[in-house]
């Protein structure tokens, strides 16, 4: 039986004090969120807002509830009162859609951009190149509602840790370059990568949020 308390002080044990994890709680029932919740776990990583919704309203409400999924616009707006990060944006629609969905819940919404780095085709994300165009548009600047605090990014699904390694360092100089923006809305310290199988590499390459799901609930769904 997978001990979901002692998984998550081996993994907080054994990563820096300034890593956040993020437990990635997507089709896990709420009696494993709660038995993680228990062992001191407050943040939470869904992939589907409509799940992350249903959860929100049962579970405890010093969650603090990350979207990790890939984002449907049409769907913000069930998140918008709670949601604490949003991982995922890749592009200005999804943010003018978020901010505007923030400015009728009357809050500001913290967001990463999501930085393709990984060679596969399947990953979403933008290019350094476009995430720099988004920055220095004036439609950026116009979006008051949002904060974008840092970036997110995949590495390849591939045991070669060479890959992965220099994925994961893209990413790092990115955000190192991008310190000189003087943007209200964009001030990056976050940098979210590193997932159960490469969140060790991750963290060496300056990662300071990982996102856990099977090290932490085990592999298999409950039933």
């Amino acid at each position: 039986l997978v001990s979901i308390k002692s998984n998550i002080h081996s993994i907080l044990n054994s990563i820096p004090k300034n890593v956040s994890l993020i437990a990635v709680s997507k089709t896990k029932p709420d009696s494993a969120i709660l038995e993680a919740y228990n062992a001191g776990q407050r943040i939470f990583g869904e992939n589907k807002i409509q799940e992350m919704v249903e959860k929100h309203e049962v579970l405890p409400k010093d969650i603090e509830w990350h979207m990790i999924g890939h984002l449907q616009s049409n769907k913000v707006k069930y998140m918008a009162p709670f949601v604490s990060l949003i991982h995922g944006v890749d592009g200005l629609k999804k943010l003018e859609e978020i901010n505007k969905q923030a400015i009728k819940n009357n809050r500001i919404i913290d967001c990463l951009l999501q930085i393709k780095i990984a060679t596969e085709e399947t990953k979403f994300g933008l290019s350094i190149e476009d995430s720099n165009k988004l920055l220095e548009s004036d439609e950026f600047k116009k979006l008051t509602h949002i904060h974008i605090k840092g970036f997110m990014g995949m590495a390849s699904f591939t045991n070669d840790e060479t890959i992965v390694k220099n994925e994961f360092r893209i990413l790092k100089k990115y955000l190192n370059s991008t310190k000189n923006y003087e943007l209200t809305n964009f001030t990056p310290s976050i940098l979210s990568m590193g997932m159960s199988g490469d969140y060790k590499i991750a963290i060496e390459e300056g990662s300071n949020m990982i996102r856990v799901g099977s090290s932490i609930f085990g592999e298999r769904n409950y039933i």
